[in-house]
């Protein structure tokens, strides 16, 4: 690619990444003058890009919008990130399999020859757990559009109760603040104020048929924690806010730590010897992480607390019930 060409996609790549560029900073980005930046620029103007010129001290550059952008170019970083995304997008629980196939195969026909044998060799196959259900595209975008718009959210709710029986009447629609829309272990959730609970909820987004219209806007509540990440593990682990398992405990297993280690997620391994290890870990309830640790074929030593001797001890008393009762 000649060099001038190279650095007007470099340019592009630039003013596409942030709002607003000052004009000595896109040179020291570019290692070129700023006089060079200033031909660069009524280049892609001539071009068809809508590059605005921003006052300021230095002077800066815009991307501006138009519904007459060209085509978009992207460098060789950019075109591998599309080609994994979009491969990746069949593990969303989206139902936006076929589109991302469409999608991929459209930015592959616009690529240079050189990109598209780039994108071609890079095939990845994604390994998780099957999605239970799939949530709508049109789903998703009106939990989105509620979220961003800071509206009210009316929508029907198939509770577990629901899913076991159809007995009874409908249930009224749920009122809620919508704040997040997460996705986790192959799901989607809407993380919202419940103001008919008066508590914070996660529901499953592929439970969720929106109502029309949405209700009045609302000032948004702090989240507890102020961070999303962190309430929706401390949510699912059942800890209400700490971020950490409501359970924790420690342990001695007569195992080596290398052998430990590739089987724990967030535990902690420490070694004591070339066939003992110290083992921390944590679980929604003690009789979990009793079983948790119990699936190591190893000796265990209960370092503590008492919860978790206890555990093991109901476990104990369970599983030898289980070893010696006769079949009904």
């Amino acid at each position: 690619m000649p060099k001038t060409s190279a650095r007007l996609l470099a340019l592009l790549s630039l003013l596409q990444a942030r709002r607003d560029w000052p004009g000595m900073l896109l040179a020291e980005r570019l290692e070129v003058s700023p006089r060079t930046v200033r031909r660069d620029v009524d280049r892609l103007r001539e071009l068809g890009y809508p590059i605005v010129t921003t006052k300021g001290p230095d002077g800066g550059y815009r991307l501006g919008a138009g519904t007459q952008l060209p085509p978009l170019l992207f460098d060789d970083d950019q075109a591998v990130a599309i080609a994994v995304a979009l491969q990746l997008a069949t593990t969303t629980g989206a139902g936006i399999e076929e589109a991302a196939v469409r999608a991929l195969h459209t930015v592959r026909q616009v690529m240079p020859a050189r990109l598209r044998h780039r994108i071609g060799t890079l095939q990845v196959t994604a390994v998780e757990r099957p999605v239970a259900a799939q949530v709508g595209s049109d789903v998703l975008m009106a939990l989105s559009a509620a979220v961003h718009a800071r509206e009210v959210l009316r929508f029907d709710y198939l509770s577990v109760s629901r899913l076991e029986t159809d007995d009874g009447p409908p249930a009224p629609p749920r009122r809620a603040e919508p704040h997040h829309l997460v996705t986790a272990g192959g799901r989607w959730y809407l993380v919202a104020w419940d103001l008919d609970r008066d508590d914070w909820r996660t529901f499953r987004a592929d439970r969720i048929t929106p109502r029309t219209p949405t209700g009045p806007r609302f000032t948004p509540r702090e989240l507890p924690g102020g961070d999303v990440t962190s309430f929706v593990t401390s949510r699912f682990r059942g800890s209400h806010g700490t971020g950490d398992w409501p359970c924790r405990g420690e342990v001695i297993l007569h195992l080596p730590a290398s052998e430990a280690s590739p089987f724990l997620r967030d535990g902690v391994v420490e070694a004591l010897g070339p066939d003992r290890c110290r083992l921390t870990l944590g679980s929604w309830s003690w009789p979990g992480l009793a079983a948790a640790i119990g699936r190591f074929d190893a000796d265990i030593e209960a370092v503590g607390p008492a919860e978790l001797r206890a555990a093991f001890a109901q476990l104990a008393h369970r599983y030898t019930n289980a070893a010696t009762a006769e079949p009904s």
